[in-house]
């Protein structure tokens, strides 16, 4: 299962707005397709595959914790 948010460009701008809080992402090529997923604190996970990964678009969806993220991780 997917998440169910629209993806968005993964620039600069993108990771900015993302808020300082954990959550799980998702990572897109151009097409939409998903590359991979992570669960983390939100903005280091977008910084990091901005700067190392090859994805083009994102979406995420914010987690109360840590343990939260995990869980929703897992049922993707």
């Amino acid at each position: 299962m997917a998440l169910r948010k629209r993806w968005k460009p993964l620039e600069r701008k993108t990771v900015g707005s993302a808020p300082d809080a954990y959550g799980v992402v998702e990572f897109g090529d151009d097409d939409g397709e998903v590359l991979r997923a992570a669960a983390g604190f939100l903005p280091d996970e977008l910084r990091e595959e901005l700067s190392y990964g090859e994805a083009a678009r994102v979406r995420w969806e914010r987690a109360q914790s840590r343990d939260h993220a995990e869980r929703l991780l897992e049922e993707l």
